[in-house]
């Protein structure tokens, strides 16, 4: 069914159906719109069945319709009002019917740049709130009150300014502080989504400023929370304390690469700075193996993906030693680690070449010297070398080869 079939049936019948959320806010930025949502108003749901039997139903508090439009699965919710009752997201009386308008729904919505519609077949921009404005300011305002009924707002506002680009007016970022006491009963689903987002926004420091200014970091990310005040030499680390030194490697290591895993990792690089004692400071002595235990509470309070976890704790014990090692045999254990941990060799090396602003010759040069390592002819191995001997005579031989290639190349 295409689009124009499907508002035809709809206004047919005494409906009208509107195009909301990103797909509207993206056109008006100027920016290619993804996947549309739309909401239905001035229809039974029993009317709506009956147009669209194919429609499969998602929404369990009020009705969400999958239909096919245009060859895309698209969501078709009816236009509603909400009022809180309880705690949470959940937390909600939801009420539907043919009498709600549109202006209705788009006033609970969070921010004004998500509480416009577009009607079809008019192809009218309707705009209650002025969020076309915000957009053309860079600025994210909340709707209304409404924005700290449901706390995760709080996060999606900041991750959305990591984004966009955007700022978030003071009045808002004032109803975010209002979301703290909620967002502690929040399902941790909730909390990783927004950070698994914001961790692929363009700067992904944004996110976390914006937490930290609303008085929400510590309740909801404690372990970079515990960075803020850590002080370091400043000798090392001119642009301040380890929290700012994080946010710098994180958005450092962003501009030159998307992979989420690989920015947290960079997130996590320093983690455990926070736990460092205060009389030990500015030095952070054993912050790669304190690290582990931060990095362990945020996994044991919120499971993390498995390779962000492992790429994380990889880069945690491995970042400080790899810039320091000068015997081969390290620096092929090194290697070998490298190749096998969940962010591989790139994504290590670019974290590293980030923290120290360089990178040691063996990992400018990682992806020859493991060729050279995989090109190592194991039948020539002594025929009486069995089981863990076998891995031992592999192991000089690397290091031969690690020794040959940095002699001949006068590294």
């Amino acid at each position: 069914m295409t689009e124009e079939q499907m508002v035809e049936y709809i206004t047919a019948h005494g409906g009208e159906i509107y195009i909301v959320g990103g797909w509207i806010r993206d056109k008006l930025a100027g920016k290619m719109p993804k996947d549309k949502d739309y909401v239905l108003c001035k229809m039974r749901e029993i009317d709506f069945c009956m147009l669209f039997p194919d429609a499969k139903k998602v929404g369990r508090a009020f009705p969400v319709y999958l239909l096919e439009v245009d060859g895309k699965k698209c969501e078709i919710a009816f236009a509603r009002r909400e009022l809180k009752h309880g705690h949470g997201y959940k937390g909600f009386t939801v009420s539907y019917n043919e009498d709600i308008a549109i202006e209705d729904d788009l006033f609970r919505r969070d921010s004004r740049m998500n509480s416009i519609a577009f009607k079809l077949p008019e192809k009218i921009i309707i705009d209650p709130f002025s969020g076309g404005e915000d957009i053309k300011n860079k600025i994210i305002c909340a709707t209304s009150i409404h924005f700290q009924e449901d706390p995760v707002r709080a996060l999606r506002a900041a991750r959305q300014a990591a984004e966009f680009d955007f700022t978030i007016e003071e009045a808002t970022v004032k109803q975010m502080k209002e979301c703290g006491a909620e967002l502690r009963g929040e399902p941790a689903e909730r909390i990783m989504n927004e950070l698994s987002r914001a961790l692929s926004a363009q700067t992904p420091s944004v996110f976390f400023r914006y937490l930290k200014k609303a008085a929400l970091l510590d309740i909801v990310f404690p372990e970079i929370a515990a960075l803020a005040g850590q002080t370091q030499p400043c000798f090392y680390h001119p642009e301040g304390d380890s929290f700012e030194h994080t946010m710098l490697i994180l958005d450092t290591v962003a501009a030159s690469t998307d992979d989420a895993a690989v920015r947290f990792a960079a997130l996590c690089h320093d983690l455990g700075k926070g736990l460092t004692p205060q009389n030990m400071l500015p030095h952070h002595y054993g912050h790669e193996k304190s690290g582990i235990i931060a990095l362990d509470r945020w996994h044991k309070r919120m499971t993390l993906p498995s390779h962000w976890y492992y790429g994380a704790s990889f880069t945690i014990r491995e970042h400080m030693r790899a810039a320091r090692l000068v015997k081969f045999g390290k620096i092929v254990d090194l290697l070998i680690a490298i190749e096998k941990n969940p962010l591989g060799a790139d994504g290590f090396c670019t974290i590293i070449s980030a923290d120290n602003k360089m990178l040691p010759a063996y990992l400018k040069n990682i992806h020859l010297i493991l060729e050279l390592f995989h090109s190592i002819d194991m039948e020539k191995r002594p025929a009486f070398l069995k089981g863990k001997q076998i891995g031992e005579w592999l192991r000089e031989q690397r290091v031969d080869v690690l020794a040959s290639y940095i002699k001949n190349m006068n590294i």
